[in-house]
């Protein structure tokens, strides 16, 4: 190594813009801070190294391979949760701050580390945590849009190219996000390791709020503030149908995932999976069908919405639509014409065409996903012959080595009022899966992945319009994040046929108007504000709506969007 190279403080750009996140132009934000450097009066003393897609591992061998002064992150930040960096496939993963600070602990006297930026949305938690150890720490206290994190590197770096000092730089980053008529320059913060480690805990009559103040080297604010543009975590995908494999926006209710792919490799498998309508059954269908996939199975996906009502009055031709749409599926010739003969039932057909043309023809196990079953419950005598066919199919596995093949996962949203006998029904067998609404962990879980900064009170205002209801808590934050609208907006149009629910609501007034009982008993329940007891019939088809909750042997409106909504419309007073 030269002497000069000896003398240059080394800078180490480290991006991370995984393929499932919002893209963002960090090339152009490194190339113009080498430009800014190349062109500096102290340009000899500063030597920029790059790493793009940035993985945990890039990152760890990087701080040994380079030996940086000044550590560069730029890319994606969600809070507590950390910092977006990417895995092998080059999707997102995340490093929180207590793994980053251990890892600057580690190298701050073999690389004298003098500064960190984390130019990152939400940074400024995984600041906090670096600063014990390092100098100085820049990180972000909200969401800051794509454009004013650019600035701000450039101008921090010009800075230091011509010789100020950090705190100098940082304070003329936030000018540059001023000068560029961007109303961000109080996002970035500044912390100091002296501060970090020397600062005592603060007295009852100080709020920590100030001590944390305090901390921050305050920026010089050029412009009147207009409503930012955030520099978003991700590409919100629209919250409806399924969620994608790829999206960050899935959330895992344990234990019911592993149950789940636990359950599906095993012969002759059966998974029974209720809930009400957008609770996410079909994203936890796709999430088992990729599970099956990746160990080695075939698989077939059916929705029965897709099936004409002239055939589901007719048993064999049901099975004949049956059996051919999954042979397509499977990619397989239609060879109904060699099996469909005879004066045998066509519950018999099917089974020979299962047992002497899919299944063999396969050979090896395959996963056959049948989705909104319901469509079938609304003709008793199909119902009863076609579930009592796949219950046969699951017993067979039991002692035919060729139906051990066949996997099966139904999904629902109704309870099954048609009369199976116990012994010919599939919905008493097999593993039972309830999808239950999301906990406020997991809503606030969901919050930051949309890259919103919100306390457990904001997000308890949310939970108590909405519930926990996956879709209804999706719609809002998609919204919110957007910018489209504030919570306060939300809430206040929520429970109204104007608001963002109003198809959601209407949809459901008009499924309880084509049915007066179940009317009359939802007058009931809203028109008190405790649980009350109802007839078992009409409360299980209100839960199986998602309209109300048990609790006990009790119920109640499922979230006050409901109760509100029902009040108003239905003329309902307390």
């Amino acid at each position: 190594m030269s002497n000069s190279t000896r003398k240059k403080k080394t800078i180490l750009f480290l991006a991370a813009n995984p393929k499932n996140s919002t893209q963002l132009r960090l090339d152009q934000e490194v190339k113009e801070i080498d430009a800014g450097l190349q062109r500096a009066q102290k340009r000899e003393k500063f030597q920029l190294e790059k790493i793009s897609a940035t993985t945990p591992r890039d990152l760890q061998r990087a701080m040994l391979d380079y030996k940086p002064q000044i550590v560069h992150f730029s890319g994606h930040g969600v809070g507590a949760d950390g910092l977006v960096l990417e895995d092998v496939a080059g999707q997102a993963t995340f490093v929180r701050g207590e793994a980053l600070a251990k890892l600057f602990h580690l190298f701050t006297e073999e690389c004298n580390i003098e500064c960190v930026v984390l130019n990152a949305c939400y940074s400024e938690v995984q600041a906090n945590a670096i600063a014990q150890y390092v100098p100085y720490v820049i990180g972000m206290n909200q969401a800051i849009g794509d454009s004013a994190a650019r600035e701000f590197a450039v101008g921090f770096y010009d800075a230091l190219g011509a010789g100020r000092s950090i705190e100098f730089a940082y304070r003329s980053g936030c000018v540059s996000i001023s000068m560029s008529g961007i109303a961000e320059d109080l996002t970035p913060v500044l912390k100091q390791q002296s501060e970090a480690v020397l600062e005592p805990e603060p007295e009852a009559s100080q709020p920590a709020a100030v001590i944390e103040e305090s901390r921050k080297l305050e920026p010089v604010s050029l412009v009147a503030p207009p409503l930012p543009i955030s520099r978003p975590l991700l590409d919100l995908d629209v919250p409806e149908g399924q969620v994608p494999l790829e999206s960050l926006l899935y959330v895992e209710r344990p234990p019911i995932e592993a149950r789940c792919y636990e359950a599906i490799v095993k012969p002759g498998a059966l998974i029974r999976i209720k809930a009400p309508r957008q609770m996410g059954k079909s994203s936890l269908m796709l999430r088992i069908i990729n599970h099956a996939i990746e160990q080695g199975t075939q698989t077939a996906s059916l929705n029965f919405q897709l099936v004409d009502r002239d055939s589901l009055r007719n048993l064999d031709l049901f099975l004949q639509w049956f059996c051919n749409s999954i042979a397509g599926e499977l990619n397989l010739d239609d060879r109904l014409a060699d099996y469909w003969k005879g004066t045998i039932s066509p519950k018999n057909k099917s089974t020979n065409y299962f047992q002497r043309y899919l299944l063999p023809e396969l050979q090896r196990p395959i996963v056959l996903c049948l989705d909104e079953v319901d469509q079938v419950f609304e003709y008793p005598t199909i119902a009863t012959d076609f579930f009592g066919m796949l219950r046969a199919w699951h017993e067979d596995a039991k002692i035919k080595p060729i139906w051990k093949n066949l996997r099966l996962v139904i999904v629902h949203s109704k309870e099954v009022y048609i009369p199976l006998n116990i012994n010919q029904s599939p919905f008493n067998v097999g593993v039972p899966i309830e999808l239950p609404q999301l906990t406020q962990p997991q809503v606030i879980d969901l919050v930051k992945r949309h890259g919103l900064d919100w306390s457990e009170a904001v997000v308890a205002q949310l939970m108590a319009m909405v519930g926990g209801h996956p879709y209804l808590v999706r719609a809002a934050l998609y919204q919110i994040a957007r910018g489209e609208v504030s919570l306060e907006q939300l809430l206040q149009l929520a429970p109204t046929e104007g608001g963002l629910y109003g198809e959601h609501l209407r949809r459901h007034l008009l499924n309880l108007e084509g049915d007066e009982k179940l009317l009359a008993v939802m007058k009931q329940v809203i028109a008190v504000d405790h649980p009350i007891a109802i007839n078992t019939s009409e409360a299980f088809k209100l839960t199986s709506m998602g309209l109300v909750l048990f609790r006990g042997s009790e119920v109640m409106p499922s979230c006050n969007l409901y109760r509100e909504y029902f009040r108003e419309r239905l003329r309902v007073g307390t």
